[in-house]
């Protein structure tokens, strides 16, 4: 069997988190199954996986059922089956370290206390593979809850209204992957969003731009990640 690509989105089975910020990497691949013209999902791989074509190239899409903490067992049994090169591997997770809005290409690292990524990791014994990152950003000040309720909650209203544009961005990145490699895309992608509005002064604007990136995660936010769906 050959795969041009192996996408997989990560999330959650069920209704009750089918709106979660956790489960935007579903969403992702929702919306690449129309734009690829999938065959239809069906249950297979301790998942829900379909095959379609970016770009005259074959992509297998993959939604794991296993709850995100056990993600790598169906990423590992879709291995094992289609026989991908890791760097034709693409994981697509929601990201605490980028703000909402933000999405990014990225070749291998840490799971960053991705529960979803840390199982991936665990499973198929490298982080080598490519991710695309769709940023959710970190609790804002006045939110009552752990990390872990964070995740797990939904996109509010102004979220919402965005998330199609967003969702379709996610899939664009992904059709980048197919047609040019991962190389390419990240190049094409990876450019920093434009800083929010302020009056005029370039040097000012820029300031904050770094931050996006820091990704710093504290030892009470590993703990609470630890947690997700335990």
């Amino acid at each position: 069997v050959i795969v041009v690509l192996l996408v997989v989105g990560l999330g959650n089975p069920g209704r009750q988190y089918s709106a979660n910020r956790h489960n935007v990497g579903f969403m992702v691949v929702d919306e690449l199954a129309s734009a690829c013209r999938a065959d239809g999902f069906r249950a297979k791989f301790n998942g829900e996986y379909a095959k379609g074509e970016l770009s005259g190239e074959d992509v297998v899409l993959l939604k794991p059922q296993t709850f995100m903490n056990e993600s790598g067992r169906s990423l590992q049994a879709a291995l094992a089956f289609f026989k991908p090169a890791i760097d034709r591997v693409l994981v697509i997770h929601d990201e605490l370290d980028l703000p909402f809005g933000t999405i990014r290409l990225k070749v291998g690292g840490g799971h960053a206390g991705h529960n979803g990524l840390r199982s991936i990791m665990a499973c198929i014994g490298t982080g080598e593979f490519g991710r695309v990152r769709f940023g959710i950003g970190r609790p804002p000040p006045g939110f009552r809850g752990e990390v872990a309720d964070w995740v797990l909650s939904n996109f509010d209203g102004s979220e919402r209204a965005e998330l199609p544009l967003l969702l379709k961005k996610a899939g664009d990145t992904v059709l980048e992957v197919a047609t040019r490699g991962l190389a390419t895309a990240m190049n094409v992608h990876n450019v920093r969003p434009k800083p929010a509005k302020k009056p005029s002064k370039a040097p000012e604007a820029q300031k904050g731009e770094a931050s996006p990136e820091r990704g710093v995660t504290s030892a009470s936010q590993r703990e609470a990640d630890k947690r997700l769906l335990d």
